[in-house]
């Protein structure tokens, strides 16, 4: 089995959704003085490669730690939408081309949008596709797990105060949102295991997350 790691590291250099602060990693303890080397770590709860709950968006949904761990493991499938144009929408009709069988039987969707290969530059939160409306009702009959996608976000940037199908998901309390992932593109067309583990705090609205696909 092959092990494909799905997530972007965290420092104090990296990108940040606008208009958010980058993490701070601060040495507390160091060898020399005390023998032992503790970080202190300083961050946003959605920063990096992170999942959503659905409490980000109400204050009535789940947070992370209410679901059993189950929800973050399953079987998965990529969507490669890396033909599409900037900021074109992922239909269900191109979702069902692209997933064929396997698209009914999965319980996480990946959408790999080639945005990732821009990480660290401005165009990163820039025209990146998002699905569109038939797409978040199928997502919603079907009750996947989750959905996530190598881009900064389900909704575009201009839109982060409405955030339409972030809302249009989550309030179902059904689907976690998978933003900010790499290497969707090693992973192929077949369908394989997903293992999306969110940092365990209480009242999670969102959390950094190791993301990584298990492939045969």
């Amino acid at each position: 089995m092959k092990i494909i790691d799905l997530t972007h590291s965290i420092a104090e250099d990296m990108p940040m959704y606008p208009g958010t602060d980058a993490p701070r990693l601060n040495v507390a303890f160091n060898y020399k003085e005390y023998g032992f080397m503790e970080t202190l770590i300083c961050l946003y709860s959605h920063t990096g490669t992170h999942i959503d709950a659905p409490a980000h968006i109400f204050a009535d949904g789940l947070t992370l730690d209410k679901y059993p761990a189950e929800q973050f493991v399953g079987k998965a499938l990529v969507i490669d939408c890396r033909r599409l144009e900037k900021g074109e929408k992922i239909s269900m009709s191109f979702l069902e081309e692209t997933g064929g069988n396997a698209l009914y039987e999965t319980e996480f969707l990946l959408f790999l949008t080639g945005c990732s290969k821009l990480w660290g530059y401005v165009d990163y939160f820039a025209n990146y596709p998002v699905i569109s409306n038939d797409v978040v009702e199928w997502i919603n009959r079907r009750k996947i797990k989750g959905i996530g996608i190598d881009a900064p976000s389900f909704d575009p940037v201009v839109a982060i105060d409405e955030l339409f199908n972030h809302r249009a998901i989550l309030k179902t309390n059904n689907t976690i949102l998978l933003e900010n992932l790499c290497k969707l593109e090693e992973i192929g067309n077949d369908p394989f295991t997903l293992c999306a583990l969110p940092l365990y705090t209480i009242n999670a609205d969102g959390a950094p997350a190791r993301i990584v696909a298990m492939v045969k």
